[in-house]
Order: structure tokens, then sequence, then C-alpha cells
């Protein structure tokens, strides 16, 4: 009931729509064509070039912070094609397949191996695994690039694809960088001749700078340009070299001034939000006052402080278009640092704060700005070493019936921690407890579900798979993962193997059987992925199918595998040969129903017959499927004359 005056807004429960699906993977493709275009090729990249082109796989070499991990993407990125996936390989995790199995590799993929920070175990075990890995490689016209440890010793047989490459030249990283920031060349070059410019060029070669640290100067120095657009060159670089210098105490000191309660909550509201308009932060701080349960200033209006007055209290001020932000730059780094260090009381109070201050609207509040924000509160979280708290945090924002934007929050902070370089690892390990064992509530599945398939896929898509295929099994009001999970495998013939060697080694429970007429999807395992190949001739594939259509046939009611079957024979009976196998294989899972082998052969012929009706290969084409599958059944129960299926390859796709 509305009985005041303005808006009313009512919410109840909240979902990721279609919109939200693939964020993330843009993000990460976006963030990929940033590198291509900023790196400056080291000294040794056109032979690492050649090597991986010539051999398939290329061992770079060199040391710590030339650039080494962002030369190995890029050259994998190069052969981005229709067919495999990119995946980082991570040996040492227990949900990752040994390197020796050539399960690993499918046709077409881009296998990155890191092992830069490898100690001498890791190292030693993974040359022992090379070789193999290796082969299934070039078996599957895959790019292998390793990064390896360096100083460390190489296996004489694995030289021949060592190449070492050496840090570029700092300056002219920063250059590039500037210039794709959008620097005009002429801008920075003439500026160059200043003796303060000059100065601050000349300290990246002298102190052997890791390019990352590069690349954030050049960074801060295009933030001080769009702060000061009046300024030159050399004073972009001293207000960019200010930033980067230790601030805590004097921000210790301002805190210590501003001693009122809603002067700190500006000061937070500002540091958490920095940038957003005026209306956004006025409202945010009072809902930070509230939230901390702050005396409510029962002044009259008139008497209190205006926001120009209060935003100079705090050092900061409003541009012209009515967005605040602090008057030095990445000053806001540093008082979240401070807050966060020193009033620990106060993190919690955050976490719900941010959860409510998503869920504000306005004109103002865009998906761009929650997102920053929660991005801020993730980063004290893992700066600190808090990962489990940030995790904890994001369950609980997906509790009971949160809105959609707080769903699109935990989402933002689960991927916070997943491309955290130092706690990627624990996330993946968390989500995997969370998908195969905890009881979810809430709509927290359908974070996961997110999770899993647009920040997890995108370097570990074998992880992901696993994920996606728990949440599939055990939900029961949706079909999210479910659908994930068909749309992860129809990316990779390699991940459809996985999937359906999964599924054949499990119980086979109902909802198993369930993820697997979804996405055994018949014209995929018939449909050629490497030089001519299908998965329904491997051996492996056909020993899984059989198994998971005898579960079907012996274990459903025909009415709920009637329409996969219709499926099954409608791609038969245009596919010639292998079309031909596909019947082959249901008629062989039939064949093992024990103690109903008649009943199932029956129902199987009721469905080929009433599917005949729906073939759009046309009614001819559909009898004659129909009469072939009679005769493999008249030959399966020795009714006939037998029939010789096509010989099956190995698993690995070649002729036995």
């Amino acid at each position: 009931m509305h009985t005041g005056i303005g808006d009313m807004y009512v919410t109840v429960g909240g979902q990721l729509d279609d919109a939200d699906r693939f964020a993330f993977r843009r993000v990460a493709d976006d963030q990929l064509a940033w590198l291509r275009r900023a790196l400056v090729a080291p000294t040794g990249m056109g032979e690492a070039r050649d090597k991986l082109a010539d051999s398939g796989t290329v061992i770079l070499d060199g040391p710590p912070g030339s650039g080494r991990t962002s030369t190995a993407r890029v050259l994998l990125r190069e052969y981005h094609q229709d067919t495999g996936v990119f995946q980082e390989l991570l040996p040492d995790d227990e949900d990752e397949l040994p390197l020796r199995d050539p399960g690993l590799v499918g046709a077409g993929d881009r296998l990155l191996l890191d092992l830069s920070a490898a100690d001498f175990r890791r190292w030693t075990a993974a040359q022992s695994d090379l070789s193999a890995l290796r082969k299934a490689v070039n078996d599957q016209q895959a790019h292998l690039a390793v990064v390896m440890p360096h100083g460390s010793a190489l296996d004489a047989d694995l030289q021949f694809y060592r190449v070492e490459i050496e840090r570029p030249d700092p300056v002219r990283v920063f250059r590039r960088h500037l210039r794709v920031h959008g620097l005009p060349y002429e801008q920075y070059t003439q500026a160059e001749s200043d003796p303060t410019a000059k100065e601050f060029l000349k300290e990246f070669p002298h102190e052997q700078r890791p390019m990352r640290e590069v690349a954030t100067f050049a960074d801060l120095v295009r933030r001080a340009r769009e702060a000061r657009p009046d300024d030159d060159f050399a004073e972009w670089c001293e207000t960019a070299h200010r930033a980067r210098d230790d601030r805590r105490e004097e921000i210790a000191l301002q805190v210590a001034e501003l001693s009122e309660g809603p002067q700190r909550a500006l000061l937070i509201t500002l540091a958490m939000l920095h940038g957003a308009h005026a209306d956004v932060i006025h409202e945010a701080t009072q809902l930070l006052l509230r939230t901390v349960k702050f005396p409510w200033d029962d002044r009259p209006l008139l008497q209190r402080k205006d926001l120009a007055e209060q935003f100079k209290e705090v050092s900061a001020g409003t541009g012209p278009d009515g967005h605040v932000r602090f008057k030095e730059l990445d000053y806001d780094t540093a008082i979240r640092a401070h807050f966060w260090d020193h009033m620990p009381e106060l993190r919690r109070y955050l976490g719900t704060w941010t959860a409510r201050s998503v869920d504000l609207t306005g004109p103002h509040v865009t998906r761009e700005l929650r997102a920053d924000l929660v991005a801020r509160l993730a980063a004290q979280y893992l700066r600190t070493g808090h990962e489990e708290g940030l995790a904890s945090l994001a369950e609980e924002w997906s509790a009971t019936t949160p809105s959609r934007t707080r769903l699109e929050a935990a989402v933002h902070a689960l991927a916070c921690g997943l491309n955290h370089p130092a706690y990627g690892g624990s996330f993946r390990r968390q989500i995997y407890q969370w998908c195969a064992v905890k009881q979810l509530k809430g709509e927290f599945a359908q974070v996961l579900v997110q999770v899993c398939a647009d920040v997890i896929a995108v370097g570990h898509p074998d992880q992901a798979l696993v994920r996606l295929y728990h949440l599939a099994r055990r939900e029961r009001d949706s079909t999210r993962a479910l659908t994930a999970l068909c749309e992860l495998v129809a990316s990779s013939s390699r991940l459809r193997r996985r999937l359906l060697d999964r599924l054949a080694r499990s119980a086979l429970s109902p909802s198993e059987l369930d993820i697997f007429l979804e996405a055994c999807d018949p014209k995929p395992l018939i449909a050629s992925y490497d030089n001519s190949r299908a998965l329904i001739e491997e051996r492996g594939v056909q020993d899984s199918v059989t198994r998971c259509w005898q579960a079907v046939l012996g274990g459903l009611p025909r009415a709920k595998w009637q329409r996969y079957a219709g499926r099954w024979l409608h791609t038969a009976a245009d596919s010639g040969r292998r079309g031909d196998l596909l019947l082959d294989l249901v008629v062989g899972a039939a064949d093992r129903c024990e103690g109903k082998r008649g009943a199932t052969f029956a129902a199987l012929y009721a469905s080929a017959r009433a599917a005949e009706r729906t073939c759009p290969a046309g009614a001819e084409r559909a009898t004659a499927t129909t009469d072939r599958l009679l005769q493999k059944i008249s030959a399966a129960q020795g009714l006939g004359p037998h029939t010789t299926p096509p010989r099956a390859a190995s698993s690995r796709g070649t002729t036995p």
C-alpha cells in the first residue's frame, strides 16, 4: 500500500538476465585485445612466434618483469579459431587432468602453462610430462606456450623449444601505453625535452621496474590528464609520481582532523564511489550513516552544511558534470586502505552498506558504478588476505530473494577473487564445494552458474564443466545450470567427450540422465571436428553413449525419452554411415537392458514410427531409417542377418 507522495519501488526476487550472461567473457576478450595493442614485442618474440608456428610448442624464458606471460598470451591469441578453446593448465590442481593425459588437449586448443613461479619440484615434475603433452598437442593441431622459471635447468630434449626473451625498453613501453590511452604522440614526445619529464622517464630503466609497473604509471598519467586537461605532460607525470608515494601518514592526519561522524562517512563514501555524481554520493553517505546506526541529524535543514562545504572539508570538489572527485590523484585508494586497516569494526558494515548501495536507483546509478563499488570493496578483502570473507559476503548477498543488482554484485565479487593471481585457486576450490556439496540458499545457484560459465570457463573450461555438472545434477526448479553446461560443451569436442565420460562413470541418477539427454545432441557427435574425424567414431565415446542410453531406456518411461530418441533418429536419417552408427549404438544400449529387452526394443521401434511424421529429411528417408532400425533390432534378437557396424576409432580418433 502506498499512501504518500513520490515513487514506490517493489522488488520481488531477482534474476540475472541474458544481457548479464556473457559480460565477463566480453571483459576478458577486451582485456586481451588491450594487451595485444599495448604489448611492445620483447626481443625474441619473433623467434618464439616462429617456433610456435613450426612445432606447436614454445617454452619462454626470461627475467621476471620482462613480460613473459603477456607474450605467451598474445602468441596464443594469434591462433584463435572457431575450433578449440583457450585454457590455462594447472598441473597441481586436484580437479585438473595430469599433463600427460591426452584427454587434456582438444582439437585446436590453445594451452598456457605458466610455471614462472614454480619451485624445483613442480618444474621437474612438469618437465617429465611435457613430452606426452607435446605429442597430444601435435596430434590435435593445438598450440602450447610454457613459461618456465627463470634460471632453472631445462631437459636436453626440450632445449629446441626454448626461446629467451629480453625485457623491452621501458620508455618504449611507456610511450606505447600512452598512445593506446589516446594521448597524442606529439604531446608526450615534445614534452620529453622538459627536465622534469625526462627525470620521470629515466627512472624506469635505471630502477629495472617490471613491465606491469610501467603500465600502471602510464595509466596514472592518463588519469592525471583526464583530471587536469589544462596541465602539460610534465605536470601529469609529476601528479602520477605523487600518486605512487606512500600517503599513510598524510591520510591518518586528515582523518584525525575530521572527527565528526558525517565527515568520515562522506570520506569513506567518496573513496568507495569515487567519481560518482554528487546526488549519489549524498544518498550513499546517508545510507552509510544509517547502516552504522549513527544518530539522525535533527537540526533544521537550512542550518546544515551544503554539499559544496562538505566536499571542501574532505579535499574534494564537483566538476562541471556534477561528479565528485578528490583533488589529489589516487587519493581514494589511500583512503580506502586507511579505514580498512585502522577501523576493522567497520568492515562488516561496509559489506552490508555495499549491498544496499547497489540497490540504489536513479539516472546516475549505472551498472559500471555498481561494479566499481564491488571491485573496490573486494580489493580490500584480497589486499589483506581475507578471501574467505569475500566469498562469504558474495554468498550472503545471494540469500533469500535478492534483487538482480545484488546478484550481479555477488558475481562481480567472486569474479574479483577468481581473477586474483594469488587467490584464484582458493576461490575455484570454494566454488567447487558450493557446487558439489553445500546446500545452496536463495538465488546463489544462479550466481554460481554465471560465475562458472562466464568467468571460470574463460581460462579453465574443464573446471567450469565439472562445477556446472554438479550444479545441473542438483538443480530442481530451474534449468540454468543445464543450459550453461550444454553451451559450454558445444564449444569444444574435447569438453563434450569429457562430459560423456563423466556421465558414464557416474551412478546415472534421474538428474544425470536428464543431463545426458539434453547434452548428448547427436549432430555434434557426428560432425567432423578434426581431419574428418567425429566423436561418434571414437571407441571411448561409443562406450559412454551406450552406457548412458542403456540407463535411459531401462530406467525412464518412454514418455521421458521419446522426444530425444526422435531427435537421434532424425539425425540418423540424413547422416549416411555415421547415422547408421547412431542406430547401432542405441540398439546396442537396448540390447543391454536385461530382463526387459523385448519391451525396450518394442518401445524403441514405436518411437521410430512416431518420429517419421516429423522427420526433416522427409517421409521416405524416415521410413528407410525405421526399416534399418528394425533390421538391427531383429539381428540383436537373433531373428535376422547380423549387421556389422562401422569400425570404431580409438579414443584418440585413430583407426585401431
